[in-house]
């Protein structure tokens, strides 16, 4: 599974964003999947960036992904589910 996250900076200067992923399987505990950091200038947007990736066996069992993400000096965002690719054939 591979976790993906897309942000856009609707204000007029640059900035340096954090963001992290966390996976859960059903029934499971939160894992963090990956983190990054990356520059969104003024008025840009960035992604699908990928967050991080684990391997799973391709079953019936549902797996949540969320992110979040702050910029330089703000508090990290609320929770959002994100884009995924949860296993290959």
């Amino acid at each position: 599974m591979t976790a993906y996250i897309k942000a856009r900076n609707t204000g007029a200067r640059g900035l340096n964003v954090a963001y992290e992923a966390f996976s859960r399987p059903e029934g499971g505990s939160w894992a963090k999947v990956g983190s990054g950091r990356a520059y969104v200038g003024a008025g840009q947007e960035i992604g699908p960036v990928e967050v991080g990736s684990a391997t799973r066996v391709c079953a019936p069992v549902r797996v949540e992904i969320r992110v979040h993400a702050k910029a330089d000096g703000a508090a990290w965002s609320g929770w959002s589910p994100a884009s995924t690719k949860q296993c290959q054939t």
